[in-house]
């Protein structure tokens, strides 16, 4: 009796949770439309309408070259995203990653192991935006703020949701070092103790976290960040289909460090479909699947992956709290001529002004 009636509950959490995940499915989701969310406080300096009167047409020249970029290579949008989520979290969004070394070559930040996947396209993206910003309306709008915006039409252009994004940002002075950039950009092997604790100094709650990473639901990975849940024991958290799916992707004997979707479901598409993937035990990082598997974030996961347009809301919200992280204002930094280098000093602005010459006499 009691046998039966302990096989008969169980069937039922099965088609419950079946239920939730068929209803996740089928969430109208991939019309880009404008998200409205409570405006959360701006850091003194920053503002909704920065370059409303200096560079009106900041956000259009953005856009429609984006729109140009992704009709060719989609792909394109998360490295974007990745790389304005790498900047801010590292010494704060100052535009610091667009930074090369002082010979030309990486930078103690772009040469850390996180960075070092970011895509080289994404970098020569945000410097082409810069130049066609730079001659329409002047050295008036940052890298920082590029990036920003590039970021927030990057998700837009994938199917995701558009939202207002803070403006104002300065360009920074200073190199990150690669002892700060580890310690800032939480490893996919991070539990999701790890991640609220690591993120809770930056004023990001939970919700926050969960939403953030379900930025997750656009590129790709390299096997090198996930394999360690396939060999040498697979890990118990993760779907047996998935995870066949992946060693046949990523073998163990392999010399050649591959790639995988992120989002199994709808990988070019901006949509919730990550927190399907994770209520599947289909989430590609530890990182990520502990979310589900962890009671403080369960719920949100859940919320998510019923509800896109509650993800929306709180991705808009996370996103414009990530983006004013360390920001620098006013003249605390620069508006730098050349994204990959810093302005300050005669020779360097007078380097800047003859590049911006020659760009403007070419037809940049």
């Amino acid at each position: 009796m009691t046998t039966s009636s302990s096989s008969s509950s169980s069937s039922s959490q099965l088609a419950a949770a079946a239920l939730l995940v068929s209803v996740a499915c089928f969430i109208a989701a991939t019309s880009n439309y404008h998200v409205e969310a409570a405006d959360p406080p701006l850091v003194q300096g920053m503002s909704w309408s920065f370059y409303t009167s200096t560079c009106p047409k900041l956000e259009s020249i953005v856009k429609t070259r984006l729109q140009e970029v992704f009709k060719k290579d989609i792909g394109q949008a998360a490295g974007l995203l990745r790389l304005h989520f790498h900047d801010c979290f590292v010494q704060g969004c100052d535009g610091s990653v667009l930074l090369t070394g002082s010979a030309g070559g990486p930078s103690e930040e772009q040469g850390a192991p996180p960075n070092l996947s970011l895509r080289q396209e994404a970098f020569r993206i945000i410097e082409d935006l810069r130049a066609r910003v730079h001659k329409e309306c002047g050295r008036v709008v940052s890298c920082s703020d590029i990036l920003a915006v590039a970021a927030r039409d990057s998700v837009a252009l994938s199917g995701g949701p558009s939202y207002k994004v803070p403006l104002g940002r300065r360009d920074g002075l200073t190199l990150a070092t690669r002892a700060a950039t580890l310690a800032n950009l939480p490893p996919p092997t991070s539990t999701t103790g790890q991640l609220l604790t690591a993120l809770a100094p930056k004023n990001l709650d939970p919700t926050d976290v969960v939403a953030l990473s379900g930025g997750h639901t656009i590129g790709i990975s390299h096997c090198s960040s996930f394999t360690r849940r396939l060999y040498p024991a697979q890990d118990a958290t993760m779907d047996q289909t998935f995870a066949g799916n992946l060693k046949a992707a990523c073998p163990q004997a392999a010399t050649v460090d591959g790639t995988v979707n992120m989002d199994i479901r709808s990988p070019n598409v901006f949509d919730n479909k990550f927190y399907v993937d994770l209520m599947n035990r289909q989430g590609l990082f530890t990182s990520d699947q502990d979310l589900y598997t962890d009671s403080r974030t369960r719920g949100i996961v859940t919320g998510f992956a019923v509800n896109q347009s509650l993800f929306y809301e709180k991705f808009a919200v996370a996103m414009a709290k990530m983006g004013q992280l360390g920001v620098l204002t006013g003249s605390q930094g620069e508006i730098r001529g050349n994204c990959s280098r810093r302005s300050t000093g005669v020779e360097s602005v007078l380097e800047s002004a003859v590049e911006e010459a020659v760009e403007i006499l070419a037809g940049f």
